[in-house]
C-alpha cells in the first residue's frame, strides 16, 4: 500500500490524498486550494495524477477545500464514484455549482488584467454544467455503513462533528502482494466537542495508521461562554455606533451555528432587536438542507426545528436572496448585521460589503472561523492596514474583531483529546491540512504523548509505503 499527499500538506486547502492498494487508486478528498487567486489557478489547473486512472473518490465533506475540485476532476476523466454521506451529497449538489460559478468569475477576472498586459487568457478548468453532472457519480453511504469500494478495502463513515454530513474514513485494507490486513483512519476536518448544532465526533478503534488534520495545532479557542458575552458586547456597540457589523461566514454549518446562537443570546435579552440579514443565496439554500436531515443534528436542535421559533428563522431575520435586495443594504440607516459568504472573504457577496464598510470607523468586521494564509479574510484577521477588494485598494477603519470559538475546527487541545480517542497501536500518523507552525505544534505535543509509534508532518508530493 501506498500514499501520496498531493493537496493540504504545508497547507490547509486543497484537500488531496490518493491511496494505491491491489492495483487500485482511492483518492480521499478532492477540495480547491484557496489563496492568492493566481497561484490558486496554477495548482488547481493541474492535478499530480491522470484523473482517468482513479478508480474511486472517498469524500469526507462537503466544504470546498475538501470537494471543490471534482468536477474538473470528472471533466478530465475521471468516471468512477464518489463516496459521501447523504447530507454531504446533498450539501454539494448546491455548494459545486455555486464554487463553478465562482471560478468561472475569477478567471473572467484574471482575463481583464492579461488582457491589460497582453497576455495570453486562461479558459476556465470546469463550469456549472460540469459540476451538475458530476453529481451522477455520487453514491450515498450512511454513517457505520460498511461498503466494499475496491478490491480489497473496505470503507466505513463515522461522524466527524465537523458540519453537517462530516466523516471520518474508515479503510479497512487487505494489501494481496504483502498479505497485511490493516486499518487506516482519515481524520476528514475534526469538529468541536459540545457543538451547539452537532453531534460530537466518534472515537474508532484498532487504527494502525492515521492522517490528521492539523489546523489549529498550538492554538487554543475562546471558551464558548466567553464568546457569547463577547458577541453580545460588539451587537451592543453596533447598536450604539448605529453601524454595521459585517460577518464573513461560511454558507454552510458556520451561518447555521450563528443564527442559532443569535437566536439564544435573542431569547436571554443580551441585546435589543436589530435588522439581521443573511446575504447568501448557498445559505438559504444549505440552511433548507439542515432540516431535511434532522438526524444528523443534535436532539435539542432537532425539537427546536419543529416549533414556532425555529432557530434558523428567528422574528426580525431577513434571508436575502436577489442582486437587487442585496445592493440595498448598502442603503441601510443605522445598525444592522449582515452575515454573508464566503467565510475567508475570497469570493461571494461579502465581497461588497466590504468595499463598502471596510472604511467606516463605526463598522465592525467580525471573523468567526479560520482563513488560510494570504485570503483576503486572513489579511484583515492578522491587522493589515490596507486591502485590495476586487482590483481597489481600502484603508481598514472598521475594527475587526476575531471569535475563533465558533470555529468548527477542534483547536490544539481538542485535537488532542480526538487522538486520545482514537484507539489502537497508531503505527504511522501524518499530520496534513495545517499551515507549517500549526503542524510542527502539533506533532510536539504528540510526540511527547505517543510513544509507540512515529508522528509525520506529511510533505506536498511525499510518497509512503506501508
Amino acid at each position: 500500500m501506498k500514499i501520496s499527499f498531493c493537496g493540504a500538506a504545508g497547507t490547509t486547502t486543497g484537500s488531496k490524498h490518493l491511496i494505491e492498494v491491489n492495483g487500485q487508486r482511492i483518492l480521499l478528498d478532492c477540495g480547491l486550494y484557496q489563496g492568492r487567486r493566481h497561484d490558486a489557478f496554477e495548482r488547481n489547473r493541474d492535478f499530480p495524477f491522470d484523473p482517468a486512472k482513479i478508480d474511486v473518490v472517498v469524500l469526507s465533506h462537503a466544504h470546498i477545500d475538501h470537494s471543490g475540485n471534482l468536477p474538473h476532476l470528472c471533466k478530465r476523466g475521471f468516471a468512477g464514484n464518489i463516496y459521501a454521506t447523504p447530507a454531504t451529497r446533498d450539501l454539494c449538489s448546491i455548494m459545486l455549482p455555486d464554487a463553478a460559478h465562482i471560478h468561472e468569475s475569477d478567471i473572467n477576472w484574471l482575463n481583464r488584467h492579461r488582457k491589460q498586459d497582453k497576455l495570453p487568457l486562461l479558459e476556465a478548468s470546469y463550469c456549472m454544467a460540469d459540476a451538475e453532472k458530476c453529481m451522477r457519480q455520487f453514491v450515498s453511504v450512511g454513517y457505520h455503513r460498511p461498503m466494499p469500494i475496491a478490491d480489497g478495502v473496505k470503507m466505513t463513515f463515522i461522524d466527524a462533528g465537523h458540519v453537517l454530513g462530516s466523516a471520518q474514513v474508515i479503510l479497512d485494507i487487505d494489501d494481496n502482494q504483502t498479505g497485511k490486513k490493516s486499518r487506516l483512519l482519515f481524520s476528514g476536518d475534526i469538529g468541536r466537542p459540545n457543538n451547539d448544532l452537532l453531534l460530537d465526533p466518534e472515537p474508532c478503534d484498532n487504527i494502525d495508521y492515521v492522517i490528521m488534520e492539523s489546523t489549529y495545532g498550538g492554538r487554543k479557542h475562546e471558551l464558548s461562554t466567553n464568546a457569547s458575552e463577547h458577541l453580545c458586547q460588539i451587537i451592543r456597540r453596533i447598536l450604539q455606533q448605529r453601524g454595521k457589523l459585517i460577518i464573513p461566514a461560511f454558507a454552510v454549518e458556520r451561518t447555521q451555528q450563528l443564527l442559532f446562537t443569535l437566536d439564544h443570546l435573542r431569547h436571554e435579552k443580551c441585546f435589543p432587536p436589530i435588522p439581521t440579514f443573511v446575504d447568501s443565496p448557498l445559505a438559504v439554500k444549505a440552511t433548507e438542507i439542515f432540516r431535511l436531515h434532522i438526524d444528523d443534528l443534535k436532539p435539542t436542535v432537532r425539537d427546536a426545528i419543529f416549533m414556532r421559533n425555529d432557530p434558523f428563522g428567528f422574528e426580525g431575520l431577513q434571508l436575502v436572496r436577489s442582486v437587487d435586495e442585496s445592493k440595498s443594504l448598502n442603503h441601510i440607516k443605522g445598525a444592522a448585521i449582515i452575515i454573508s459568504a464566503s467565510g475567508m472573504a475570497e469570493s461571494g457577496r461579502i465581497l461588497h460589503h466590504l468595499r463598502n464598510n471596510v472604511e467606516n470607523e463605526r463598522n465592525i468586521l467580525l471573523f468567526v472561523g479560520y482563513c488560510a494564509e494570504n485570503t483576503l479574510g486572513w489579511k484583515l484577521r492578522e491587522g493589515h492596514k490596507h486591502v485590495n477588494i476586487l482590483g481597489d485598494e481600502f484603508q481598514v477603519n472598521a475594527d475587526v474583531e476575531i471569535l475563533d470559538s465558533f470555529s468548527g475546527h477542534a483547536d490544539h487541545d481538542e485535537l488532542l483529546g480526538w487522538f486520545d480517542r482514537v484507539r489502537g497501536p497508531k503505527q504511522r500518523v501524518f499530520l496534513v491540512h495545517g499551515e507549517p507552525e500549526r503542524s510542527s505544534a502539533l506533532k510536539a505535543a504528540l510526540d511527547a504523548k505517543h510513544t509507540a509509534g512515529s508522528v509525520e508532518v506529511a510533505v506536498l508530493g511525499q510518497q509512503v509505503e506501508l
